[in-house]
């Protein structure tokens, strides 16, 4: 008997660099990236329809329902198949939005992944790739559905395998519009291209210092400048590890190696200087990567 009720989680990812190589002559800017999913999550609820109405059940502030990434995905999905049959959609949010964590692309990849089979439409990953990429730059890394090295506008995606780790994510109280930060006139757009050989010798070696590969977000220094506050979390969570800046921001992150010292980062942060954060933990892959 097929489904009538899926609940499914929609992962966060953080960019572990962020490189702007170019701007191409529609607007979209070129980039090179490595993605990784993380154990923060939204969680997200699939009721099956028969009569073909596509329905959020939930109210999410700041978030009109036509506007919504999960609706256009499940309208999407009718569009190219002709499906006769609906949903209602609860979405429970712990992904902080504008915060650079890909929550919303996030849930339109879960929402295609999850109506793929709750609807029994057959769809490949490469077809769910290419309707999610019709969402947003974001969307097709959570359907490929493991670590990846991310070129072009974010859709040309190869494995990269990471080994789990752990991760303090901290959210400054501040909402980065993402287009104010890449129309912004001192971003810079000419990094050099790294190959996947490169980033291979960076990871062998632990540390972009020894390989010679100088890996950062080039959007954070203009985050920075517009966004104070983004620029504390970073100086003061790079007293404990290497701090960085995950896509247009405003959440920070460094690495840890131990569940332990990652906790106990978090925990100095938040009693000296009340931040707000999670310790996470790295994805091998997607937890519904097996669904297709």
């Amino acid at each position: 008997m097929k489904p009538t009720r899926l609940s499914c989680p929609a992962p966060a990812k953080l960019n572990l660099f962020l490189h702007v190589t170019g701007r191409r002559a529609d607007g979209y800017h070129l980039l090179q990236t490595l993605f990784r999913f993380i154990d923060l999550h939204d969680t997200l609820h699939f009721d099956l329809r028969g009569d073909g109405v596509v329905r959020r059940t939930n109210n999410i502030e700041g978030v009109a329902v036509e506007q919504d990434l999960c609706v256009r995905a499940a309208r999407l999905l009718q569009q190219e198949t002709g499906c006769q049959l609906g949903v209602d959609i609860g979405l429970e949010k712990r992904i902080p939005m504008g915060g650079g964590l890909g929550g919303g692309s996030s849930d339109a990849a879960t929402t295609l992944l999850a109506l793929n089979k709750l609807w029994g439409l057959g769809i490949g990953r490469e077809r769910l790739m290419q309707l999610g990429l019709s969402l947003g730059a974001d969307v097709p890394v959570f359907v490929f559905g493991q670590s990846a090295f991310a070129e072009g506008v974010g859709e040309q995606l190869q494995p990269f395998p990471i080994p789990a780790t752990w991760y303090v994510v901290l959210f400054p109280p501040v909402h980065v519009p993402t287009a104010k930060i890449f129309t912004h006139s001192e971003l810079t757009r000419d990094s050099v291209s790294i190959t996947m050989r490169a980033l291979s010798i960076w990871q062998t070696k632990h540390g972009a210092e020894m390989s010679g590969l100088q890996l950062r977000n080039d959007l954070q220094a203009v985050v920075c400048k517009l966004y104070p506050e983004v620029a504390r979390h970073i100086e003061l969570l790079g007293l404990y590890g290497a701090a960085m800046m995950t896509g247009s921001g405003a959440c920070v992150f460094a690495e840890f190696a131990t569940r332990e010292a990652a906790q106990d980062a978090l925990s100095a942060l938040q009693q000296a200087h009340q931040m707000r954060g999670v310790v996470t933990q790295g994805l091998i892959k997607h937890p519904l990567h097996d669904w297709v």
